[in-house]
């Protein structure tokens, strides 16, 4: 096995052959791969491998470094950086994405037809640019729900009355009955 292993190199030079790998796997790690933790677990085992050969040890036993010593290393990187992807993922809804689902009420009407966009929107305090899919226009003081961004815009569609009932009235929110009695 130590024929197949040491290919033919003597035993003093196997230290700087490992030194070389350790150096040209973590050159192109930095530069090639752009930091993406490849190479670098290998250049490390490499280094590692280097240091076993300055001492004496066996070919085999340098090798066993490199490609074990390697593979634990990345394994423990890969995990290390799942775990850190996984811990700083930017939450779903970031953004203006954050609005879809939301209920809002109409401050200017939204026509399907309408080229120059009036159409506008309130909710969560903040007024925007309203387009509907729907073939209805979207009279002011109406309830909609945000189904999707299209730029800045908010796209809308009619919220559907308590009940299942359909979709509410496109005029202005109706105010409750007074009591006539009262001066």
């Amino acid at each position: 096995m130590t024929a197949v292993l040491d290919l033919g190199i003597a035993l003093d030079v196997w230290p700087w052959i490992w030194l070389t790998v350790a150096v040209v796997f973590a050159l192109v790690e930095l530069t090639a791969l752009a930091g993406s933790f490849v190479l670098l677990p290998f250049a490390a085992s490499a280094f590692a491998a280097s240091l076993a050969g300055f001492y004496d040890a066996a070919v085999e036993v340098q090798w066993a470094i490199f490609f074990i010593g390697g593979a634990v290393l990345w394994v423990l990187f890969w995990k290390y950086a799942r775990r850190f992807v996984d811990g700083n993922a930017m939450p779903a809804g970031v953004g203006a994405d954050r609005l879809v689902g939301m209920t809002a009420i109409v401050t200017a009407d939204i026509d399907p037809d309408d080229t120059d966009r009036r159409g506008r929107v309130k909710l969560v305090g903040e007024v925007w640019g309203a387009l509907t899919e729907h073939g209805e226009a979207l009279r002011a003081g109406s309830k909609v729900r945000v189904t999707s961004m299209n730029g800045t815009r908010v796209m809308v569609e009619p919220v559907s009355a308590p009940g299942g009932l359909g979709t509410p009235p496109n005029g202005p929110l109706l105010k409750p009955p007074t009591d006539r009695n009262t001066p």
